[in-house]
């Protein structure tokens, strides 16, 4: 038996507001999106992985997720550390840093971390 990573799912307040977010901070796009009951799916690619992911519209939401004590965060890495650290910095969305161990962390309109790592960074880990 084999199981094969497919998406990651986070659940977002203003779902136009994310999509862009997750467009200029990380270059992911739309690969499609699903209507239902109430609730509006869209699916963000980086075009060659093949991992999405999946944010979650609640049509009648009326205030921001509680994140609480959230600890989960997303992973990508980067072939030009630098020029992503200075885009994030215009954006104003690093939310901690760890020069140490060169990886940052960048924070989404509803409070959500992305870790955000040098591309070698596995071979050193």
């Amino acid at each position: 038996m084999q199981f094969t990573f497919v998406h990651n799912n986070l659940h977002v307040f203003d779902l136009e507001r994310s999509i862009a977010f997750y467009g200029e901070a990380l270059g992911l796009r739309e690969s499609r999106r699903v209507e239902g009951r109430g609730r509006t799916f869209v699916y963000l690619s980086d075009g060659h992985s093949g991992h999405e992911l999946e944010l979650t519209y609640v049509h009648d939401r009326t205030a921001p997720y509680d994140l609480g004590e959230n600890e989960v965060h997303l992973a990508f890495s980067v072939d030009n550390f630098a020029v992503a650290h200075m885009l994030h910095e215009q954006m104003n969305c690093i939310c901690y840093e760890d020069p140490e161990h060169e990886i940052y962390f960048i924070s989404d309109p509803d409070g959500y971390w992305t870790e955000i790592l040098p591309s070698d960074y596995g071979s050193f880990r």
